[in-house]
């Protein structure tokens, strides 16, 4: 009684250098292995261009790695025999590592945005929030449509709920309601999705963009001369020619 077992720690829960070690062991595994790393005797070679080598002996895989100036990297180690590929993994680990960076750039997460109302708001003020939450929506993101109440404009919250109905609506072809209006103390607030996601909306406005600077860049280049003008040019100066030469004939003869 009174006495208290001692907990014997395993590898992985081993404060210190313990649990390091287990995690540096861990992202080694979760990299393939390359070159003489891979302790296996034969593997199913893959050429650096695609083409299937065929099973051959480890030893013979580094050697042709080596002949060719390239690394021997694991990429199936699940298959029997394992299936390795011949390549720069230095060129293979920048490019991937690029790629990533390119898909996290392009990841487009959804904003919620907000727009602020009156209950007593003159038409001009209604259509620029309104332009407002379509510039939203079209760009995907949400839109919360929040309307404050003032003094004694509290006690008319279906005056509030009709002016949200008739935002809802005006915005309809961008947007649908995700969350009905609701009252909360002195506001009340609606949510508005956009149709289209917002990666959508990011690719349309680049080609967008795109289109834009091709038609400038074609507006700004200079003319050609068309080639019938100059076919009929031609044919003028030929004549021309003809006239004049003999003319010189009878002034020599003269």
């Amino acid at each position: 009684m009174g006495r208290h077992r001692r907990r014997d720690h395993g590898p992985g829960d081993r404060p210190g250098r313990g649990g390091t070690a287990r995690t540096t062991r861990e992202q080694h595994i979760s990299e393939p292995r390359i070159n003489d790393r891979i302790r296996v005797p034969e593997v199913r070679l893959v050429g650096p261009g695609g083409e299937q080598v065929g099973i051959v002996r480890v030893e013979d895989a580094l050697r042709l790695a080596q002949e060719a100036d390239l690394d021997l990297v694991e990429v199936a180690p699940q298959a029997r025999p394992p299936v390795c590929k011949l390549m720069d993994f230095g060129k293979f680990k920048y490019e991937a590592d690029m790629k990533a960076r390119e898909a996290r750039k392009n990841q487009a997460n959804t904003v919620l945005k907000t727009v602020r109302l009156r209950l007593k708001i003159d038409p001009h003020d209604y259509a620029t929030k309104k332009g407002q939450a379509e510039k939203f929506l079209s760009a995907g993101d949400k839109v919360k449509v929040m309307i404050m109440f003032r003094g004694r404009e509290q006690s008319r919250p279906e005056m509030g709920y009709r002016l949200l109905q008739r935002m809802a609506t005006d915005v309809g072809e961008l947007g649908s309601v995700e969350s009905a209006p609701m009252q909360d103390g002195r506001n009340m607030v609606m949510v508005i999705g956009p149709h289209r996601k917002k990666a959508e909306a990011k690719a349309e406005a680049k080609a967008e963009q795109r289109r834009r600077k091709d038609a400038e860049a074609s507006a700004a280049a200079p003319a050609e001369p068309e080639a019938e003008d100059v076919a009929e040019d031609a044919p003028a100066t030929a004549d021309a020619t003809t006239t004049a030469a003999p003319a010189a004939d009878g002034s020599a003869t003269a």
